[in-house]
């Protein structure tokens, strides 16, 4: 899916200053393989994400993501994490950072392929030789694959600091 409306509209009132976001990111596991996309923007892997619609619930954004990115059918399993991500920088200069809500998925169906413009593949990975992701990427990872009670999270004490 393109750029939502309602951040068009607000690109035309603020240009290229920087947006906070909530995202979802969805870490999708099947027989010991996770579901990845090369982003068109920036030609990197990572888990298929994508903004949240004002209203929309994380859970149903996810799944619609996931479909939209890469032809998949899946169903939210579990919440993973919630975290902040690096700011990203877009070719045309908008700025934004996001809101990070991880989730967990399962399979339901679907042959993994490229189903938008924002990705140049997409590709099943085995867990234990995954292609270069970024960091936050790979933690969404290792965060579903060491699920915790209540989700992960940064707190002052992972980041050793004094709040």
């Amino acid at each position: 899916m393109p750029t939502p409306d309602f951040i068009i509209n607000m690109r035309k009132k603020i240009g290229h200053d920087a947006l906070w976001l909530p995202g979802v990111k969805v870490v999708l596991i099947h027989e010991n393989e996770v579901l990845l996309v090369r982003r068109a923007d920036n030609g990197r892997w990572t888990l298929p994400a994508g903004i949240l619609e004002p209203g929309e619930e994380p859970a149903i954004a996810a799944v619609r993501e996931v479909f939209e990115e890469t032809a998949v059918n899946c169903a939210i399993t579990a919440l993973v994490g919630v975290a902040t991500t690096d700011e990203a920088i877009y070719p045309n200069g908008d700025r934004a950072q996001y809101l990070d809500i991880i989730l967990a998925a399962r399979y339901l169906g679907g042959e993994a392929l490229v189903n938008d413009d924002e990705n140049l593949e997409v590709g099943w990975f085995d867990l234990s030789v995954l292609p270069a992701l970024p960091p936050k990427h790979q933690r969404a990872i290792n965060w579903a694959v060491e699920p915790r009670a209540g989700g992960h999270f940064i707190t002052a004490e992972t980041l050793g600091t004094n709040l």
